[in-house]
């Protein structure tokens, strides 16, 4: 029913009215009675929590930051079998993103491209809605991922995540420290080690005991990740994240006149999915295997989900699938999973 939607509904919409739409029906879902009845449907079968960061998390399965990017929707996407629910990215001053449009469809690729540009409330209005979560019995874990402001020079770049580590960390179950979207004027070279290191263990200090993540782009190469790892091991950092969208626009099917036309932006979805297992393998080789990997980028069958872990993977998250699977995503990957778990032993 989901893919007759898509094609003859959805896929005419501009994206971000029809992610304005689908959100709709998932903060709906987010009230009590809905959410108790969706969650009979589609919670993880027994077998599959994991324990991860001190937390414990219902499935491997995730929603990647950028999809609710104020928390507005973690209840709604708990109660479509989501483990947890990434928000964000969140910045210390509230920014409405980059100008209209910005986030366009590859369907032929299964992959998106965006530059939203952190659009966002800003950390101080975010910072009452987590409040009201932390205190839902049966929320899914919640990370909260945070990056620099806009009008902020990159200079002044740890001041600026410090006013929202201090805001937001205590009512996070997981930090993560976002120095890899495209969208951002300099942020990525907030990855270069040396300028890296100060930031890391800045954030870390203020967030206290709450864990703190940092995540990568798969635009980096194999020395600057191994160069990362070392970092989160040296600053007793407890996982990572790989990875965030690309700018590589290598070997797509669709045309160069609608990939030309749709223009910069960080491109997410399956022609990510070859780097970022490459990039999980190499960190999994790096890091002891006490340290959180969160490997995202490219997933959208239970398989692929199985594959991650498979390969070292503490979590796996989502995003773009969300658009070209329907609602019924996370159970889809959950009883897949079952499936492979059951058809293996």
């Amino acid at each position: 029913m989901y893919p007759t939607l898509f094609r003859l509904v959805l896929s005419r919409l501009d994206p971000e009215d029809a992610h304005h739409l689908a959100f709709v029906v998932i903060r709906a879902l987010g009230a009590p009675v809905l959410r108790s009845i969706a969650r009979a449907v589609t919670k993880p079968p027994a077998g599959q929590q994991v324990e991860a960061l001190g937390l414990r998390f219902d499935s491997p399965f995730g929603v990647a930051a950028g999809f609710d990017k104020e928390a507005r929707g973690v209840l709604g996407l708990g109660a479509l079998g989501f483990g947890h629910v990434e928000i964000g990215t969140v910045t210390a001053i509230a920014q409405p993103g980059n100008p209209r449009p910005r986030l366009f469809r590859l369907i032929p690729d299964r992959a998106v491209i965006n530059r939203m540009g952190f659009n966002n409330a800003g950390a101080e209005a975010i910072r009452p809605r987590l409040e009201k979560l932390r205190r839902v019995p049966g929320r899914p874990v919640i990370g909260v991922n945070i990056g620099k402001s806009r009008v902020v020079d990159v200079d002044a770049a740890t001041d600026d995540y410090l006013t929202s580590t201090r805001l937001l960390a205590p009512l996070a179950d997981y930090l993560v420290v976002n120095v890899s979207s495209p969208n951002t004027p300099g942020l990525r070279g907030l990855q270069e080690v040396e300028v890296l290191e100060p930031l890391l263990a800045a954030v870390r200090d203020a967030a206290e005991a709450t864990p703190v993540l940092v995540k990568i782009a798969p635009d980096v190469d194999d020395e600057q990740a191994t160069g990362i790892a070392a970092l989160v091991v040296r600053l007793g950092l407890p996982g990572i994240i790989a990875t965030n969208t690309t700018l590589s626009r290598a070997k797509l099917r669709t045309s160069s006149s609608v990939v030309e036309a749709a223009g910069a932006g960080g491109l997410s979805g399956a022609p990510l999915r070859a780097r970022s297992l490459e990039l999980l393998k190499l960190l999994r080789g790096e890091l002891p295997r006490e340290i959180c990997i969160i490997s995202v980028g490219g997933v959208e069958t239970a398989a692929e989900v199985q594959e991650r872990l498979d390969a070292g993977a503490d979590l796996v998250q989502g995003y773009t699938g969300f658009l070209y699977r329907g609602p019924l995503w996370a159970r889809q990957i959950s009883r897949g999973l079952a499936r492979l778990r059951s058809s293996a032993s």
